[in-house]
């Protein structure tokens, strides 16, 4: 019995070690972990808000025509670059110069009469003084001469009208620019009634343009003007085009429910790249910071796995620590500390330790560091065990069997 006894103590103690050995956590060797870290260094860093516009001219004015005709001449065409005054189109002047020589001779027939008129009256007004005329022809005398001042004035109006419409007939740029469409060929009868034909466009100054742009409401708040903008177009998508904010307007713009605000972008074009219509992807500038202390974002999201840290910081000569303990809370602590204060793993020598740290501008990319670091100090990006990747997709032990549906 006692000999039983014994052996069944034995086997306990063979299967608590045995235990022991498989739940002890195997321990990652410090050549195996590894550590991306980033300085903390001067940079800017800026926040944005994006969106699309289209580019077009400053000023385009529609060159058209108030007479109505035959298209005689063309002496531009598109791209035609032109000056304020210039000729650019002539209307067949063949109907208009006639119904000026008809207004002109209508003029000269009353200015014929009126001549008679005032010739009879001046004779019979001091017979009528003398009282040698009845009233009534001297009234009928006096009514004659006011129907042919007022004939005579009437064909002159006519006349001028014509010779105004003869004028018309010349189109002539109203300012210096370029001529984007042409809406016209010659032999093309135009029809000048209630509304004004378009014969031309032209834009005033293509080396300056500009950007219109829709911005949601939720972004509305951080626009203002004066504000740094950057753009490209898909006709030149590796050149980064520069403006400013000159415009923003109140007029809301509601498509299916959602509310956007215009706002207008100056867009300087000295080589001519930019033309009107194309779609610009714009950058607006809400917030800029320069030369300011910044890490990479992600350390601000680092938070270490407690088994690398603890094979990590137990490898180290300083601080010792006891095998299989890890260090007190650390590898557990969130990058929001208890405190409320964001924190960063830092790297100095072969010693890693959280510091809190106050954040300030955060684009996503990089954050402001307001205090708790200096310039050239290292933050952990991440820590990983060499290798971890491979192992994850082998779950089980045996590398040669497959691993589960749907592994990658």
């Amino acid at each position: 019995m006692k000999k039983k006894t014994i052996i069944i103590i034995a086997l306990l103690l063979i299967v608590l070690v045995s235990a022991a050995l498989v739940l002890k956590p195997k321990k990652v060797d410090v050549d195996q972990i590894d550590i991306q870290t980033a300085k903390a260094e001067q940079g800017n860093i800026s926040n944005i808000v994006e969106s699309t516009g289209t580019l077009e001219a400053i000023t385009t004015v529609e060159v058209g025509t108030q007479v109505s005709g035959i298209v005689d001449e063309l002496y531009v065409d598109y791209n035609s670059y032109v000056k304020k005054g210039q000729l650019l189109a002539k209307i067949d002047t063949t109907n208009l110069a006639a119904q000026l020589e008809q207004s002109q001779a209508s003029l000269d027939n009353a200015k014929a009469e009126l001549d008679y008129q005032q010739a009879t009256y001046n004779r019979m007004a001091p017979l009528n003084d003398k009282q040698l005329i009845s009233q009534t022809d001297f009234d009928q005398l006096v009514y004659s001469l006011n129907k042919a001042k007022a004939s005579y004035n009437n064909a002159m109006a006519q006349h001028k009208r014509n010779k105004i419409n003869l004028d018309y007939a010349l189109i002539y740029s109203p300012i210096d620019g370029v001529v984007l469409n042409k809406e016209v060929e010659e032999g093309q009868t135009v029809a000048a009634s209630f509304n004004t034909p378009t014969l031309f466009t032209i834009a005033n100054d293509l080396t300056q343009m500009q950007v219109e742009a829709d911005i949601d409401e939720a972004d509305i708040g951080h626009i203002k003007e004066g504000q740094r903008v950057e753009f490209t177009v898909d006709a030149y998508p590796e050149t980064v085009f520069e403006g400013k904010v000159t415009q923003l307007r109140w007029e809301p713009t509601v498509t299916n429910n959602v509310v956007t605000y215009t706002i207008i972008i100056d867009a300087p074009n000295p080589d001519y790249k930019l033309m009107p219509g194309m779609t610009a992807t714009i950058q607006i500038y809400v917030l800029e910071k320069n030369d300011i202390l910044v890490v990479p974002s992600k350390a601000l999201r680092f938070n270490p796995d407690q088994k690398l840290l603890m094979s990590y910081m137990s490898q180290q000569t300083k601080p010792e620590m006891p095998e299989g303990q890890a260090p007190p809370a650390m590898g557990s602590m969130p990058p929001q500390a208890a405190t409320g204060a964001t924190m960063v793993w830092v790297k100095e020598g072969t010693n890693i330790h959280p510091v809190p740290v106050k954040i300030g501008l955060n684009d996503d990319i990089n954050a402001e560091i307001l205090s708790g670091l200096k310039s050239g100090q290292e933050v952990i990006l991440s820590m990983e065990q060499k290798g971890a990747n491979v192992a994850a997709a082998r779950p089980g032990g045996n590398p040669f069997m497959p691993g589960p549906p749907g592994g990658r």
